[in-house]
């Protein structure tokens, strides 16, 4: 079994030339249009601070809080590292984008289909053998991907052989249980203004502890709004075809 990849932006060698913004862009077939925040056509996004570059994306944590809250498994960590999404199972509810301590899931408000979005990690590249297109795309180097373990340890010695260089401390290393992507700065991690008061257990437990006092009236509830999400879902599938017979005849 593969060990789980991850990623590592050491914020002090990009220089803002957005080029993983535009591999990103191409490898998930997103508009050329530039966001300044995440957004539904932007799955990373090159922010600025005084100077200062750095990005901004999925985490994709070792225990999702997306996953644990959706109530029927549209999201699902795999052994791999990238935390994927099943727009097929989701029922629009959104309860992910609330749940996020990073704030990263987007909806997709100008459609009529509406799904969730964000960075998939390159899932699908990775299943061919790729890395990231965003780490490929990187000319500085500041965006490298490979195993988690390894990538941990390449932080710690950039660390120890650079202490005025860096801030001493790994995001993402513990944040939330641990995530996928983690970062090096020269910078305090609060003035991108990443959250740096979460708790080390994974906020999924969390989850798991409050869904267990909530009366079964609620879950009843849910299997409900998915109900209606099933069938309001099946007569505009069931109308598009008889338009597209229609258009035959």
């Amino acid at each position: 079994m593969s060990k789980p990849k991850a990623l590592l932006i050491d914020i002090t060698k990009c220089i803002g030339c957005k080029a993983c913004v535009y591999a990103c862009k191409e490898a998930n077939h997103l508009p050329e249009k530039e966001d300044e925040e995440l957004a539904s056509t932007s799955y990373t996004v090159v922010k600025e601070k005084e100077g200062v570059y750095y990005r901004r994306l999925c985490m994709h944590c070792n225990e999702p809080t997306c996953a644990s809250v959706c109530p029927v498994k549209a999201f699902e960590k795999t052994p791999e590292g990238p935390v994927t999404y099943h727009g097929k199972k989701c029922i629009g509810c959104r309860y992910c984008i609330q749940a996020c301590p990073f704030s990263v899931p987007t909806y997709e408000w100008e459609s009529t289909k509406p799904l969730v979005r964000k960075c998939t990690m390159c899932a699908e590249r990775q299943k061919q053998g790729k890395i990231t297109a965003c780490s490929e795309a990187c000319p500085t180097g500041a965006t490298i991907f490979g195993d988690r373990d390894e990538l941990l340890n390449e932080a710690r010695k950039r660390i120890q052989e650079n202490p005025g260089q860096y801030v001493d401390h790994i995001y993402g290393e513990k944040e939330a249980g641990g995530t996928s992507v983690l970062f090096l700065s020269s910078v305090p991690f609060e003035k991108f203004g990443f959250p740096t008061n979460l708790t080390e257990e994974p906020l999924s437990d969390l989850t798991w502890k409050i869904m267990s006092k909530i009366p079964n009236y609620v879950v009843v509830s849910g299997v409900f709004l998915y109900g209606i999400y099933w069938i309001i879902n099946r007569r505009m599938e069931t109308k598009e075809l008889k338009n597209k017979s229609k258009d035959k005849e």
